[in-house]
């Protein structure tokens, strides 16, 4: 989408910036505009129905729910933060600007809220690791003061993440030029528009992102690594059947979330527009699916949300 040329004066001083919205949608904006409404709706509908049902329903006590608890709340806001942007450049030209501060508030809570989801995933793996591999030990290791632990450590670690990137990219100079060619401010396209050396930032974010996004992978693996090889040991088809119900929705919501940063953070130089259409698996496809993936793989979590709905109705 091209920026209109009344919001492109290049001068010295950067003030505002001006997203450049997602690809292909300039052509029918009230068709996109419906289209991410209705994915945004749903998301904050579908999300929050899981927070409701896990607060309300006591078969959703344990902490493998008190974690998804958790993630559809990350989910919710990690759309929020992108989505409402994205309906505003849709409706008029001017909805594309972003002031400096409100781009560099959106980088850091799009990087809170994405670290620390990335985090929780690999809490929530360690989780089903206890559950299946040491059962006997799982009240204990995942009591309530530990999950709550778990999850307050995984936002604190988020939002140090976040402070840093926030931190080492604002500290540059902008002074034009203005487009970002991205649907929402991110660090590889503002990096593009420094009027410095960036290399030190990429270098930074390739190490810093690359090594917790690779540990937090690798930690998720050796877990189901070895769920698996618990599983297999199981004697009965239903019981192998029922303890990998619950570990595929995971699985695939992680590879869901983790495969487009592969494609983002790992080419810091690919800051075009075309570069931001894998962030929108992430931001704004992947939000959506969680609770149907959630919900369609598992038995009580339709338990649950069917007597919730059938006690409102």
């Amino acid at each position: 989408m091209a920026p209109a040329p009344e919001l492109l004066n290049q001068t010295s001083a950067v003030s505002h910036f001006v997203l450049a919205g997602l690809l292909h949608t300039a052509e029918h904006p009230a068709f996109f505009f419906l289209l991410f409404l209705l994915v945004y709706g749903t998301t904050a509908a579908g999300n929050l129905l899981i927070l409701v049902a896990v607060g309300c329903a006591p078969r959703l006590g344990s902490p493998m729910y008190h974690f998804l608890g958790h993630l559809s709340f990350l989910d919710a806001c990690l759309s929020t933060v992108t989505v409402p942007k994205v309906l505003a450049g849709l409706l008029a030209a001017e909805g594309r600007l972003i002031s400096l501060p409100g781009c560099a508030a959106q980088l850091y809570c799009f990087h809170l809220l994405a670290s620390t989801e990335c985090f929780l995933y690999t809490v929530m793996a360690y989780d089903r690791y206890l559950a299946i591999c040491r059962p006997l030990h799982y009240p204990a290791a995942m009591s309530r003061p530990v999950c709550a632990g778990l999850a307050g450590g995984t936002w604190a670690v988020g939002a140090l993440h976040s402070a840093l990137h926030t931190a080492l990219t604002f500290r540059l100079p902008y002074c034009g030029p203005r487009h970002v060619a991205y649907f929402f401010c991110d660090i590889p396209p503002v990096l593009a528009l420094a009027c410095a050396d960036t290399s030190a930032n990429e270098l930074a974010m390739l190490v810093d992102i690359g090594v917790v996004a690779a540990g937090c992978l690798a930690l998720i693996v050796a877990s189901y690594s070895l769920i698996v090889a618990a599983v297999l040991r199981i004697r009965t088809a239903e019981g192998r059947r029922r303890a990998f119900s619950t570990c595929t929705a995971h699985l695939t919501v992680v590879l869901l979330y983790y495969t487009p940063p592969v494609c983002i953070y790992l080419q810091p130089g690919a800051a075009g527009a075309g570069a931001g259409a894998p962030a929108v698996f992430y931001t704004i496809i992947t939000p959506v699916l969680n609770p149907f993936i959630y919900t369609l793989r598992n038995t009580e979590m339709k338990r649950a949300l069917r007597g919730l709905l059938c006690r409102d109705s």
